[in-house]
């Protein structure tokens, strides 16, 4: 059975879902089926919000302050659920939600959607990890095309509004020159960049 929570360098993850529209180089689903305390995070069907209500009252959150959401899909394809599992968590236990994405939410949804995490999502981790929609394609390898790209950044302009604190990642799988570009945009954008190393 997979786990919908479980535990990673010190911190609480929400997995809801396997699905994703990216198939990104360095995605770390290629390295196995688990991580940290999970030994598998592919989940046979996305689980309905009372199968995660139970796993929450189930599990012991007192040793955490914030819980992530992300598993072994892109939270946003489960928007809905998303939303009120995060409701949950800070109803039940006071936590603050981080959400880590690959920006693509508006495609996935067919709508804006940055408005709809106000006062459910208290930061957010956005995947830049391409410097423009070229570089962007050969990397993440996304389903929706040359258009996936202005739309992660339109994403992110938008969460600004929406959400206290907004962060771009990217995995150090591309150049150096790449990486400088993507933080060029970063700072034009206002929006602070880490990069993350490659787990292989």
């Amino acid at each position: 059975m997979a786990d919908i929570i479980y535990t990673y360098a010190g911190s609480a993850y929400m997995n809801i879902t396997n699905k994703c529209p990216c198939r990104c180089i360095f995605c770390i689903r290629s390295n196995g089926d688990g991580l940290g305390s999970a030994e598998s995070l592919w989940l046979k069907k996305d689980p309905t919000l009372e199968e995660i209500k139970a796993e929450i009252d189930a599990f012991d959150f007192s040793p955490y302050s914030e819980v992530v959401f992300c598993g072994y899909g892109e939270p946003t394809q489960a928007l809905d659920i998303l939303i009120e599992t995060a409701k949950y968590l800070k109803e039940k236990h006071g936590l603050k939600i981080r959400l880590n994405s690959n920006g693509l939410s508006d495609l996935i949804n067919g709508r804006p959607t940055a408005h709809l995490l106000e006062g459910v999502v208290d930061s957010i981790s956005i995947s830049l990890n391409a410097p423009d929609s070229e570089s962007y394609q050969r990397v993440a390898r996304p389903k929706f095309g040359e258009e996936a790209y202005s739309a992660l950044l339109k994403f992110s302009e938008d969460c600004k509004k929406y959400i206290p604190s907004v962060k771009f990642t990217l995995v150090d799988a591309i150049s150096e020159e790449e990486i400088e570009r993507c933080q060029k945009i970063a700072d034009e954008m206002e929006i602070e960049l880490r990069v993350r190393n490659w787990i292989k």
